[in-house]
């Protein structure tokens, strides 16, 4: 039975995260799905006509419809409110006409967008909530904690669970603190739990033999509010020390000065950094150049609904990788398939027993197999898009 969705995306898909997060699981939805995609894209990758064709000419190829809009970020609330007016104007035109029987809202602005093309219309409303949104916002100091916006979302969170036909979150650590994060609310509509996965094709171990002694500790990604940046330094100065041939590997964008200061200030020599930046295809070729990766991120509360899409890379890549505990399932992922270290904490101690025990994993001729057996087994596209097309069918029945 072919379903009519209209997906709704904050994300851009002219951005990497857009790439691996929405248009990959689009690509495999689209064999069964009649989909129009509307998303909000950055200015500085909406000028980019070369790519914005290309993708556009890929996604007609599949049969997605697709609805450039304009991201506004600045001054935040008012931009925020600009983007809900124009996507709900879009979104309800295309509704009276287009009559999808599902309206897929990733993340909490389509979620409010969805929210009232449900009152509208009557449309199913599928709440993909990507993480604990305002619970993100204070705790990366954002937001006041409990301040007026923060209040404000809260209560936005309470009726799309209410009123959504099925929630999906990212993580099983998750679903506890979900079913109790609004009292008032007796019962939820059912939840599914997946993961951000990747195409295990694209993300694969490339056969590179690297040489003798040499060992690359790599990172992929921008760094932004929760990436620490110190830690993940502290990591490969400690690493130096085991290995002296060691060097660092940074595939990022628009950080690279932080990066360079960043080392200077912990006595790291820059030369052994390498930044570069890349497009998107050609990130798992670097990845396949890593010994392992790093993946440390600040432990709070929202972290518990997170799921960072670079785990999956690494490990779909058979690279081990360094991560820390209060992280979505990394912990339990990492630790019990003996694919990587969990940091209980950043101190000396802790980070030197970290980097003992990785060079151990390291040199363990099935290291890349199980890493990869591990992403099969949490992470496949092929999986995520077999749930969510699932979802589609129970509420189209």
């Amino acid at each position: 039975m072919i379903v009519n969705i209209l997906y709704i995306s904050y994300d851009g898909i002219l951005e990497p995260l857009g790439q691996s997060q929405v248009l990959a699981y689009l690509e495999k939805l689209a064999v069964e799905n009649k989909i129009i995609l509307i998303s909000f894209e950055k200015q500085s990758y909406i000028k980019d006509q070369s790519l914005k064709e290309e993708l556009r000419t890929r996604l007609r190829a599949f049969g997605v419809t697709w609805i450039p809009l304009r991201y506004h970020k600045r001054p935040s609330v008012i931009a925020t409110a600009v983007d809900v007016v124009v996507g709900t104007f879009v979104a309800t035109h295309i509704s009276l006409v287009r009559r999808p029987q599902i309206v897929h809202a990733r993340s909490y602005v389509p979620a409010l967008i969805a929210l009232l093309i449900k009152r509208l219309t009557g449309t199913k409303f599928i709440f993909d909530m990507r993480g604990f949104w305002a619970d993100e916002r204070t705790d990366g100091g954002l937001w006041p904690e409990n301040g007026r916006l923060y209040r404000l979302t809260k209560w936005f969170e309470k009726h799309f669970l209410v009123a959504a036909d099925h929630i999906v979150t990212l993580t099983y650590s998750s679903l506890v603190p979900l079913r109790a994060m609004h009292p008032q609310v007796k019962k939820l509509p059912p939840i599914t739990v997946i993961p951000t996965c990747v195409d295990l094709e694209r993300f694969a171990p490339g056969g590179i033999i690297r040489p003798r002694g040499d060992f690359t500790l790599g990172y992929v990604g921008s760094l932004g509010t929760w990436y620490l940046l110190d830690e993940m330094l502290a990591v490969f100065k400690v690493l130096q020390g085991h290995r002296r041939d060691a060097k660092l590997l940074i595939v990022n964008r628009n950080e690279h000065a932080e990066v360079e200061a960043a080392a200077v200030k912990l006595g790291i020599d820059p030369l052994r950094i390498e930044v570069i930046s890349v497009e998107f295809a050609e990130v798992p070729g670097l990845i396949n150049q890593m010994d392992a990766g790093l993946m440390l991120i600040k432990p709070c509360f929202s972290k518990i609904a997170s799921a960072p899409t670079k785990l999956a890379e690494y490990l779909g890549c058979g690279v081990p990788c360094f991560g820390n505990v209060g992280i979505g399932d990394a912990e339990g992922i990492l630790e019990v398939n003996r694919v990587g270290v969990a940091l209980r904490s950043f101190d000396q101690s802790a980070i030197g027993d970290a980097v003992k025990r990785m060079l151990l994993l390291v040199d363990d001729p099935h290291i890349g197999q199980r890493c990869r057996a591990t992403a099969q087994t949490f992470f496949s596209l092929d999986d995520g898009a077999r749930k969510y097309s699932q979802i589609y069918a129970s509420l189209t029945r």
